[in-house]
């Protein structure tokens, strides 16, 4: 038997906004049949959760079409909930809106029990079941016996998981991330400022925030803000995962984690963020390689560099650099890839090295001999180890994806292997014995 914690929606629809209907002399049902009637009172009247659950059910198996039928089914949900059963508590709200299928109360408690079911599982027709609920539950008219005023209670308490359920549906079982931002944004405007620091406004805003931050609804200014926010107001042994995420989302936007201090601060004191919250992004991968570019000398820079300028600049940038290496030689340090006695393709920049790919294919300008080919794996270093050299000849451009950057695939010719030089060694001198020495005879 599953066993759930009701606390949150006790703290959203207590007892005192959805009380139990209760026979009374004065109610206008009244149970004609003393036999019924005794055995209701005596129901009723039990102290003992589980024995009253038990005597109520009894009573309903008894008394099938009972003019109280419904105010039972209300009680059961009560008792039910109280023990913590929550697989009877949805029995008997599913009971109870058969009879009453409006009934706000049994809609809400259903929606609750599946909707945690959903959470837990994600089990498709279950977060299906616990949206289509929630759509009935927000269209539900008020009952003609309840105050405007105790309806507007009623809502306020249900309304907020309804739109929850229906969120987390959207997310879990259908991905439509777009659609779960409007449903969470329409829940946290149920609540005050006050009432998403705590239970179901805090949850709901972490779910939002990791909406913002899924395809087609990708929005990471707003996906910071409600880390932030959830940051702020989660308990102490939380927030470190928490932070982690807001970190790592803040620098992906913003390129450092200058400033966060400050956006924590500001999502301390409001639900939403203000109109006029600015995170500036971070350089777009064209505006650092111009910066690059312009701020050094291009024949200078490194092949990571070059690369990178080649493979992210704009066109301008990417042709400017390459009218400075056309055509001249550079050494290729590296881990070979492939290998063959007419061409050498290297791994040369940290990204093509981890993803094992050549980035620089060097054409042989004489083809090598069987013992010359290198292994794959083999590391090309700088002059005047052994090198590898060509000549610039030409770049593709590999365009990004989205595990992978940008990169250019860069093309030499007439390559070479220059081998190591060596540092002579002095020819050996036999010292000159000094005046007090005398060789011996």
């Amino acid at each position: 038997m599953k066993k759930i914690i009701f606390a949150s929606v006790m703290a959203l629809a207590s007892l005192s906004l959805f009380s139990a209907p209760m026979l009374r002399a004065q109610d206008t049902i009244t149970i004609k049949d003393p036999a019924e009637y005794n055995t209701y009172t005596n129901a009723i009247g039990q102290n003992d959760p589980k024995a009253k659950a038990a005597a109520l059910e009894s009573f309903l198996t008894a008394y099938p079409q009972s003019v109280v039928k419904a105010a039972v089914l209300d009680v059961l949900i009560d008792t039910y909930t109280g023990i913590g059963d929550s697989d009877k508590t949805l029995t008997a709200t599913t009971r109870l809106i058969q009879i009453d299928p409006n009934n706000l109360k049994a809609i809400l408690y259903a929606v609750f029990i599946k909707k945690t079911q959903c959470g837990k599982t994600s089990d498709a027709q279950t977060c299906d079941d616990a949206a289509a609920l929630a759509r009935k539950g927000l269209l539900a008219p008020k009952p003609a016996g309840t105050s405007a005023d105790d309806w507007k209670k009623q809502t306020g308490g249900a309304y907020p998981v309804f739109h929850s359920a229906i969120a987390l549906d959207l997310a879990i079982s259908k991905k439509d991330f777009k659609a779960a931002v409007a449903e969470y944004t329409a829940e946290l405007m149920l609540f005050t400022d006050a009432q998403t620091q705590t239970g179901l406004g805090l949850q709901d805003s972490l779910f939002l925030a990791k909406a913002y931050s899924q395809p087609g609804a990708k929005d990471l200014v707003k996906a910071i803000w409600f880390y932030a926010r959830v940051w702020n107001f989660v308990p102490p042994a939380a927030k470190p995962t928490i932070e982690k995420s807001l970190e790592y989302y803040y620098k992906t936007y913003h390129g450092d984690l200058k400033g966060l201090d400050d956006i924590k601060t500001q999502a301390a004191l409001t639900t939403f963020p203000p109109g006029n919250i600015v995170i500036k992004p971070a350089e777009t991968p064209a505006e650092f390689a111009h910066d690059a570019l312009v701020g050094s000398d291009p024949a200078k820079l490194n092949l990571g560099d070059k690369e990178f300028i080649l493979a992210n600049g704009v066109k301008e940038d990417a042709d400017k650099l390459w009218a400075v290496l056309k055509d001249q030689v550079t050494p290729v340090p590296g881990i070979v890839i492939e290998a063959s006695a007419s061409v050498i393709k290297v791994a040369v920049t940290p990204d093509a090295k981890a993803a094992k790919v050549a980035d620089f294919i060097v054409n042989m300008k004489k083809p090598l001999e069987e013992k010359e080919i290198p292994a794959a794996g083999h590391e090309y270093k700088i002059p005047p180890a052994t090198a590898l050299v060509g000549t610039y000849d030409s770049f593709t451009v590999v365009p990004a994806t989205d595990t992978a950057p940008a990169a250019a695939q860069i093309v030499l010719r007439d390559g070479e292997i220059q081998l190591e030089k060596k540092k002579p060694v002095p020819a050996h001198t036999t010292p000159k014995p000094s005046a007090a020495h005398k060789p011996g005879v």
